[in-house]
């Protein structure tokens, strides 16, 4: 007797067989980066984000937005917005003492828009 082949369809596990993981955290990373240099929100100045201090940092994000010509939303929401996804992006690879100082360039620009 002839055995009828099954229809099962293979596992998730074995269709990605062979397929590394670092492809999607490589094309995650572009497309982060992409963003970065080319939103609508604003034009952001080179290092802003490496800068030690938290009110460098929220001043030149806040002259950025005031500048932009290109941003659908009001300047502070536009600055505020690009602070956030650079944090969140970054992710693990942020380290704590990063983190701190991005988080407190949060509070400066909110003071910086008189919103504090």
């Amino acid at each position: 007797m002839a055995k009828i082949p099954s229809r099962r369809r293979p596992s998730a596990a074995a269709s990605h067989a062979g397929k590394s993981r670092p492809a999607a955290a490589k094309r995650g990373a572009r497309w982060s980066k992409r963003v970065m240099k080319t939103s609508d929100a604003l034009d952001l100045e080179p290092g802003v984000f490496t800068k030690r201090s938290p009110r460098a940092i929220a001043l030149s994000l806040k002259r950025s937005a005031q500048a932009s010509r290109r941003r659908k939303a009001e300047p502070f929401r536009s600055a505020m917005s690009m602070l956030s996804f650079h944090i969140n992006r970054s992710g693990k690879a942020l380290s704590a003492q990063r983190r701190r100082v991005l988080n407190e360039a949060k509070q400066e620009l909110r003071a910086a828009f008189g919103r504090s």
